[in-house]
């Protein structure tokens, strides 16, 4: 596909524009494209993987565009012709598509179990407990644990099967260096393991691991070690060195600076484009809410923003007046398991709400609070005070940006997302916030809204 998507257009272009040597320039170009990919490790596994690989791709055209012109200039041709820069265009759209296509597969067969990668674990046993946990979480990964071997005698309570043991402190003599290496690769092999996950303790010391890694590459077996962070970008993590330690440099999440400043002018001038876009529809809209029930076209809420700053909240009215009053009465009703209150079949939505809801067509005048600065396109959704009251320190840690129109909550199942997943998601955003994050879940948000699946 790289080689068609680069030589074809190319070779198009530059008889098109009469230039000498058709199929000399157009070889150069098909084969540096591909080239560039393999030097930058884009067609092993992992990087198919990647659901953030799109950005990759980007950065590898705008190098292969450079390269191009560069050589162009060496070999003592004429600046390139707009023909064949434009040229290049199907070669980053093709490899962009094609790589959609396979992340998208290859997340299907892992979520029905193929193309995974089987794993033991060694830590400690609330150590190993964590991990499994948090794999458990998502099924995006690669990886399925089949085994572990904890340090010391702790208990290993999430469920999966204990091979062997390693003793708590590193062996001495007469016992071989080598014991801890045995100990895991019997484990591997028995379990036809691909991959071993350490995670360092108090009883897993750098040296000890050394000795360990040593060991288990000599006999041609991966490890992989976990540092114990996270719900932290990739591209927020940068390794160095000094004086033998390896040092984990992790950034901070995106608040100030140029970033910012771009997502508040995005914000304002998206959204007073959509409003002017979208007037028309919001006039029916409120026409229709007003004919469906008594009542006004839109009702009026508090709602907690950054920083629990409340503000007036205006959506179009999706229940019956008294909607608010007859909540205490429902309350033994609330199929949430966190602070919100959700319920498939609420007696009190109308039968327009209800349309407006599946499509979320009944948020659209939140474009309004955008304008205003009280929220922004893309962020948390903004709770009720209510429920803030309730929250905890981690939970309170997402009204640290803007609330948003839209977010990772909503394009990911909304209310049928356990209140732990919606946490975690909104945290993921509040700390890993970028614009092609924001670029992301709003292209997301047109597929979720017309699937309308979690909405009620």
């Amino acid at each position: 596909m790289d080689l068609a998507g680069a030589a074809l257009p190319v070779t198009a272009a530059i008889v098109e524009v009469h230039e000498p040597h058709p199929l000399r320039l157009a070889a150069v170009a098909a084969l540096v494209w591909p080239l560039i990919r393999v030097v930058g490790k884009r067609y092993t596994p992992s990087a198919w993987g990647d659901g953030g690989g799109l950005g990759a791709v980007l950065r590898d055209w705008l190098l292969l565009v450079g390269a191009l012109a560069t050589l162009r200039v060496l070999c003592g041709l004429e600046s390139v012709p707009a023909e064949a820069f434009t040229a290049l265009i199907p070669a980053l759209v093709l490899t962009a598509a094609c790589h959609k296509v396979i992340h998208r597969h290859l997340l299907a067969a892992r979520r029905n179990g193929r193309l995974l990668r089987h794993v033991v674990v060694v830590g400690e046993g609330p150590t190993i407990d964590a991990v499994v946990g948090q794999l458990a979480q998502r099924t995006d990964h690669e990886y399925v644990i089949v085994g572990c071997c904890p340090v010391g005698e702790d208990e290993v309570l999430c469920g999966v099967p204990v091979h062997a043991r390693l003793p708590r402190e590193t062996p001495e003599p007469p016992e071989p260096p080598e014991q801890d290496a045995t100990t895991v690769l019997g484990a591997a092999d028995e379990l036809c393991a691909d991959l071993v996950f350490v995670a360092p303790g108090p009883h897993l010391s750098g040296e000890r691991l050394r000795r360990l890694s040593w060991s288990m590459h000599d006999r041609g077996c991966p490890i992989v070690v976990l540092p114990g962070i996270v719900e932290v970008a990739r591209r927020r993590v940068r390794l160095t060195s000094a004086s033998g330690l390896t040092l984990l440099h992790i950034s901070p999440p995106l608040r100030r600076g140029m970033p910012a400043l771009l997502k508040a002018a995005v914000d304002r001038v998206g959204a007073l484009l959509l409003i002017a876009l979208l007037s028309p529809l919001l006039l029916l809209l409120a026409l229709a809410v007003r004919l469906g029930s008594p009542g006004p076209a839109l009702y009026r809420q508090i709602r907690a923003g950054q920083y629990n700053t409340r503000f007036p909240m205006w959506k179009f009215r999706t229940m019956v007046v008294d909607a608010d009053r007859l909540k205490d009465e429902l309350e033994a009703a609330n199929e949430n398991d966190g602070h919100m209150f959700k319920m498939r079949r609420d007696p009190r939505v109308t039968p327009v709400g209800r349309v407006l809801r599946r499509y979320s067509l009944d948020e659209l005048p939140q474009l309004f609070n955008v304008l205003l600065g009280h929220m922004s396109l893309v962020g948390p959704r903004p709770p009720v005070p209510e429920e803030v009251v309730k929250y905890n320190p981690v939970e309170m840690r997402r009204l640290h940006v803007k609330p948003g129109l839209t977010g990772l909550w909503q394009v990911s199942g909304r209310s049928d997302l356990s209140w732990h997943e919606t946490v975690s998601l909104d945290l993921r955003y509040v700390d890993n916030w970028s614009p092609a994050m924001d670029v992301n879940v709003m292209v997301r948000t047109v597929r979720a809204v017309l699937n309308g699946q979690g909405a009620y």
